[in-house]
């Protein structure tokens, strides 16, 4: 197994670097996710605590997706420069995420608001979301943030 992690870090292909950029999602998801319930814990408004959070998560992902995911391709460029483009291409699909993120949650509280389901409404939202965003994030990422 450690093997194969090692050949999917190390290999140029679309495919690992594509799965690369997918691993670094979940890892950032969760780093969204944690950010956004410890602020509803301490009772923020589910929209202000989701655009922190999606911060926390864009901030982390660009170290993650510059050291690890695309490492292969970045070329020296200034790091203020290659922030910019990262936070220019990722507000679209930040943009799409917190869409959806409120789609959810205004579906959820209209279809009824159980204790239960408003507690798991902003993790579904912000995992559709995510999921939304991911394809076009890659495609921008690779194309306008990480080129050669």
């Amino acid at each position: 197994m450690r093997k194969l992690l090692g050949k999917i870090h190390r290999s140029e292909s679309h495919r690992a670097t594509f799965a690369r950029f997918a691993t670094v999602g979940v890892s950032i998801s969760l780093i969204d996710v944690l950010v956004l319930y410890a602020l509803l814990g301490l009772g923020v408004n589910p929209y202000l605590g989701r655009a922190v959070s999606l911060a926390a998560a864009m901030a982390a992902g660009y170290a993650l997706n510059r050291y690890f995911t695309f490492h292969h391709l970045e070329t020296g460029r200034a790091l203020w420069h290659s922030l910019l483009r990262h936070y220019s291409v990722h507000a679209v699909g930040a943009g799409i995420n917190i869409a959806v993120y409120s789609l959810v949650l205004q579906v959820g509280f209209e279809m009824g608001r159980e204790i239960a389901a408003s507690a798991t409404l902003p993790l579904l939202g912000v995992w559709i979301g995510g999921m939304a965003g991911l394809g076009l994030n890659y495609i921008l990422s690779k194309k306008l943030v990480f080129d050669d």
